[in-house]
């Protein structure tokens, strides 16, 4: 067999000599081919690539391989995401940094320098491992979010939201890294989700003005208490002020929470009655009766400030819920984005104004919370606690479990926390991003009109600077007070206004820049310390990877928005988004047309890939192993191409080469073999669509009619990028081509069907519609697996008589054509042919198959042998057209005999159908069961008593009338067809649908048997030839020898003599050993089991058979002659006696023809 992977190298090996990849591109540019725009998303290469990386690549490359074969120019450019968390933080790691004040005293230009060092540290394995995949993509003509020109147009598409007035500066509470000192996205927010058990505590706030009251309010995160700036309830929910009675304290919380005052509420012993021992309820009201009230602090850090006037007060919000807690909501709005905003609402803070924040970058306690200053916001919980409890506010005291929000890098626990950002108005443009949107078509749809259509209408402002180092820095100026800003697009606009010209725009060049100020001469504006958050760059990669509008303004603008863009389901909120905001903010068009959305690709376990784990193959093995063609395949047939889920296995990947690439190369090979031999008679094989388009063979008809559906069917798919349907599609195919087309005609092929010349005129029709087929779908499945289509459009272009064009360079030139074209991805997809679409045929030739696959399983039912044959076979159709019955009765009744090993068959007319099956109707309660309702149960009584001859009347009307209800036969009733005949011999199945039955007549008498051992002695003499080496045109001569008085083997021929005759046509019929001459040279010889008996059977190669009145030397003589070289008379002389036999009467030519004109054996008379 081929070895797919190391057959996959060469092809490589000579795509990167000959330039195929930029051929075709040339070719492309030459015929001026429409443009197709593609967008790669840049990944980091600071990590190898995995299989998520893999599965997205092969997408891209699938549709990207079809566009350019489709008659499209297509740009495949890579790119490379360099800035960012995931390159600090590795460098981070590598210096032991721990805080920002380290990167300052080592120097930015040298804590960048190192981050660029690192930034390209894979690029080389990216290309090598991409490359091996088989996708074509410009790794020399790459771009980088780090080069000039790059970070130039970034700072153009920031300018142009400034100048829109989307651009503003403000507080935002943000997940953020204590580890890494920087704010995350909500998106990095969410990658890295921990079960953990965190302290809950519920603490009293005294209401100003009432005595011994106070509001309870619950907290998992009790280091948020020392910044409480205001309590908050929801406006409607009720709210009762109780007396405890075990604790003699009064609280305000929600009626519906007693539950966590008093936690017997929820158990199954409780009752109502209970509570007069536990609480009374003195007062009920709902929130916003307690809106205004104020209440003591429960630390005083913030109390004596002048803003402290707004402090301490009650909110209300319908945020607030009673699933958990008390119903009353501590804010602390530096800590809670929630927090924020209704303080923000309620005038407890305002917009710019400094807000109280006692934690530093790092996450530690600053002043004025002395008590647990420099210590970690997660680990101060206790001595906060602590504190609580000892000034009598701590009411209840417990842990909780529960899922919360780790640093996807660090793995240390987030927390939520105020930073000053710049922000983008996404809000402001939300309707026009939304409306945008409507404009993309996704796959799977689900993703874009739900999943994406639900983030995008709730986005929010989109913080986009980080405080962080290497990254491409914001172009904002500013005065010291903030109130004279200019925001620089370009690198002129900065000489022109500081006088300085730069080369690149990271910080270590560009910090150092000022602006003298036009609002205060003699002053400077100097650049803000913040960079952009690497997903503003991402999104800017349309316009930046063409340094756009600088150059390329014609070609971007042609080509905008993109045709087609592809990523995994995470980019939702990620790259997607991005892309989708900023081309709303410039242009207010979506970035791109078309995007498929892949799953993920989990271990086989079904949890997340991990390289600590080892719960996957490396990639690079399961290619070597299996071949990058048979992992394309795999990831493209599953459902993570429907932005479902695949657990990865590698025994999926196998599967592919087993049940698709091996039989498909075997029908190859197949058809060069024929060809070689079909040739080597003298006949020159030279490809004609005329002898194809006149071929009158039913399997010839369909299976070219099936190629012309399959072409038509991709068409039609891949114009809706709908590659889970595409690839289903193109596995059935080769199936039927393999298992059904090849396997009926495999005789005919090696032209053994027929007598003569007709013989290999019917093996020339038949080889001609399979290169056809096999041309055809070697250039349709080339985008999919372009190594192995490659490997068989080398073999199969020689045949082509435009091959001798590819000569001198002519194989890489326009005009393109298979033969000529030195590649398939030269080549254009085949266009389908209406002319030889033909569902009569596919109709009919599925027909055939269920039959066939009906008549197997009624054989494994009696454990009947493929090789023991059958009588009959019996086929009961509803409602079968006239094409079907003609066709499986016609010319491919043969096939079908031939296929289950039977005697005969024959359908069974419909008007006597009653007399084989009883039809049966019973209701579709998935559509019956919404409509009736009640009366369901009397109609289904209805329905289960209906007779035979009912249900032929009912689906004959159309429609079954009970009382008031009218039913649908076609859509609302399921008609399934039961075997009914008598008979202990008939063996019956129907299909799954009920719609064929199947019955086999199973009588096993003396002329079956001997049938079925006939053919287990022809299989065992096949065997024997090909261990021997054989050719189909090496004629032998065949002697089977049984022990004393056993004769299985000779009874079995002597029956079946016309079958062994059909089937050697190129060699003798088997005869005794005791017939076979002295001299018979035994080319291959085995002892086997025919009918339980043991047999030696032996291959000879073909000798005269002679008279026994000849004498010695006249015997030894003859043996040396070659049976193929005598005819007639022979006349020769030895040692002066002169000797003149003749043929038929002094020898024969085998010892099958002299047993037949000595009259050696009864049965051959």
């Amino acid at each position: 067999n081929l070895n797919f992977a190391a057959t996959e190298e060469e092809i490589c090996a000579r795509w990167a000599k000959e330039g195929t990849f930029k051929t075709q591109d040339l070719l492309s540019q030459e015929r001026g081919d429409e443009i197709f725009t593609f967008y790669d998303g840049p990944p980091f290469a600071t990590g190898l690539p995995h299989y998520g990386h893999i599965l997205a690549g092969t997408i891209k490359d699938t549709v990207t391989r079809y566009a350019c074969m489709s008659g499209k120019s297509v740009e495949r450019r890579a790119g490379w995401d360099c800035h960012g968390l995931p390159v600090e933080y590795e460098i981070d790691q590598k210096l032991n940094i721990t805080h920002r004040d380290q990167v300052l005293e080592m120097g930015i230009d040298k804590y960048n320098e190192t981050c660029r060092s690192i930034v390209t540290r894979y690029t080389k394995e990216w290309e090598e491992t991409v490359t091996r995949l088989g996708r074509w993509i410009d790794f020399e003509n790459d771009y980088k979010t780090m080069d000039p020109t790059f970070m130039e147009s970034v700072w153009w598409v920031f300018g142009q939201l400034y100048e829109k007035g989307l651009v503003y500066q403000g507080y935002k509470v943000m997940p953020y890294s204590t580890a890494c000192t920087t704010p995350l996205s909500n998106f990095e927010a969410g990658l890295n989700y921990k079960d953990v058990r965190d302290p809950a505590v519920v603490v009293s706030f005294p209401v100003v003005g009432e005595t011994d009251v106070s509001f309870v309010a619950w907290t998992t995160t009790p280091w948020t208490l020392p910044s409480n700036l205001a309590l908050c309830v929801h406006p409607e929910m009720e709210y009762v002020k109780i007396f405890d009675k075990k604790s003699d304290k009064k609280y305000y919380l929600a009626k519906s929470r007693l539950s966590q005052l008093f936690p017997v509420i929820n158990s199954k012993k409780w009752k109502p009655a209970m509570a007069a021992d536990l609480y009374e309820i003195q007062e009920t009201l709902v929130g916003k009766d307690l809106v205004g009230k104020r209440y003591e602090p429960i630390f005083g850090f913030f109390a004596d400030t002048p803003e402290a006037k707004n402090y301490f007060r009650v909110l209300s919000d319908t945020y607030v819920t009673d699933d958990a807690g008390t119903g009353i909501v501590h804010q602390a709005p530096a800590f809670g984005e929630d927090d924020y905003r209704v303080c923000l609402a309620n005038g407890v803070i305002s917009k710019g104004d400094e807000i109280p924040c006692p934690v530093d970058a790092s996450g530690l306690f600053t002043d004025p919370v002395e008590p647990v200053k420099g210590i970690h916001v997660k680990e101060a919980d206790g001595k906060l606690i602590q504190l609580i409890k000892e000034s009598g506010r701590l009411v209840q005291k417990d842990n909780l479990d529960h899922s919360y929000p780790f640093c996807w890098r660090s793995d240390t626990p987030l927390i939520y926390k105020a930073v000053p950002s710049w922000f983008v108005k996404v809000e402001e443009i939300r309707d026009k991003i939304v409306a945008n949107n409507k404009l993309t078509y996704w796959v799977p749809s689900t993703v874009g009109e739900g999943r994406f259509h639900a983030w995008l209408k709730d986005a929010r402002d989109w913080a986009v600077s980080r405080n962080r180092f290497w990254g491409t820095p914001l172009p904002i100026w500013a005065s010291e007070d903030m109130t004279e800003i200019v925001c620089i697009s370009s690198i002129d606009q900065l000489e022109e206004l500081s006088g300085v010209r730069v080369d690149d725009l990271h910080r270590e060049t560009v910090d150092q820049i000022t602006i003298p100020s036009k609002n205060n001469p003699g002053t400077v504006l100097k650049r803000v310390d913040e960079v952009f958050d690497c997903w503003f760059e991402s999104g800017s990669m349309p316009y930046a990877q063409q340094h756009y509008p600088f150059e390329n303004k014609e070609t971007f603008e042609k080509g905008f928005p993109a045709d087609f863009i592809a990523e995994g389901l995470d980019q939702t909120r990620g790259w997607f988004y991005t892309l989708m905001v900023l081309s709303t903010a410039l242009f207010d068009k979506p970035a791109f047309k078309n995007l498929i959305c892949n799953g993920l690709v989990l271990a086989s376990d079904g949890k997340k890939m991990s390289k600590r784990l080892k719960n996957y193959p490396d990639p690079k093995l399961v290619i070597n192993q299996y071949g990058a063609d048979a992992l394309r395949m795999y990831l493209i047939n599953s459902p993570v191409v429907r932005a479902e889920p695949l657990k990865f296995q590698e025994s999926g990947v196998l599967g592919v080469v087993k049940e698709v690439f091996l039989p498909w190369y075997n029908a190859f090979r197949f058809f060069l073999q024929n060809v070689e031999r079909h040739e080597a008679r003298g006949c020159k094989f030279v490809p004609s669509i005329e002898k194809v388009r006149a071929t009158t063979n039913a399997t010839d008809i369909w299976i070219s009619a099936a190629t012309q559906g399959l072409i038509k069917f991709v068409h039609e798919e891949m114009a809706a990028y709908r590659l889970y349907t595409v690839m289903p599609a193109l596995v059935t195919f080769v199936t039927q081509l393999t298992n059904w087309y090849v396997r009926l005609n495999r005789d005919r092929l090696k032209g053994m069907e027929g007598e003569g010349g007709k013989a290999e005129d019917e093996a020339e029709t038949g080889l001609q519609v399979l290169y056809d087929v096999l041309l055809d779908v070697t250039i349709l499945m080339g985008p999919f697996t372009p190594f192995v289509t490659e490997y068989f459009y080398q073999h199969l272009r020689k045949l082509q008589p435009s091959y001798e064009d590819a000569m001198g360079g002519g194989g890489a030139k326009n005009p393109v054509m298979p033969g000529k074209s030195d590649s398939v991805h030269f080549l254009k997809l085949p266009s389908y042919d209406d002319t030889r679409l033909n569902s009569e045929a596919v109709e009919a030739m599925e027909a055939l198959q269920s039959v066939v696959e009906q008549a197997r399983i009624i054989r494994e039912k009696r454990n009947i042998s493929l090789r023991t044959p059958i009588k009959s076979v019996v086929a009961i159709f509803r409602d079968p057209s006239d094409t079907v019955i003609n066709g499986i009765t016609g010319p491919l009744k043969k096939y079908i005999l031939s296929e289950v090993n039977a005697w005969d068959f024959h359908v069974v007319p419909t008007n006597m159908a009653h007399e084989w099956i009883t039809l049966s109707l019973t209701p579709d309660f998935s559509i019956l069961g919404r409509k009736l309702g009640k009366k369901m149960k009397a109609v289904q009584a209805h329905i289960s008593k209906m007779t035979h001859e009912d249900a032929v009347d009912c689906l004959k009307n159309g429609e079954l009338v009970i009382d008031d209800v009218t039913i649908d036969a076609t859509s609302e009733l399921i008609a399934k067809y039961s075997f009914s005949r008598e008979g202990d011999h008939w063996e019956a199945t129907s299909t799954p649908h009920g719609s064929l039955v199947v019955a086999v007549d199973t009588t096993q008498d003396e002329a079956i048997l001997s049938a079925g051992k006939a053919r287990e002695l022809m299989n065992h003499i096949q065997q024997l030839r090909k261990s021997a080496g054989l050719d189909l045109s090496d004629v032998v001569e065949v002697f089977f020898e049984e022990g004393a008085d056993v004769n299985s083997a000779e009874t079995a021929v002597a029956m079946n003599l016309p079958l062994f005759q059909a089937k050697f046509k190129r060699g003798a019929i088997p005869v005794p050993k005791r017939l076979a001459p002295p001299e018979t040279v035994v080319l291959r010889s085995d002892t086997v089991d025919v009918g339980g008996s043991n047999v030696v059977v032996s291959i000879c190669r073909p000798s005269l058979s002679v008279s026994s009145d000849l004498d010695v030397l006249a015997v030894n003589y003859m043996s040396t002659l070659d049976p193929e070289n005598v005819n007639g008379s022979i006349t020769f002389s030895i040692d002066g006696k002169t000797y003149d036999l003749q043929e038929g009467k002094d020898y024969w030519k085998s010892a099958f023809a002299k047993a037949v004109a000595t009259e050696a054996l009864d049965w051959l008379n």
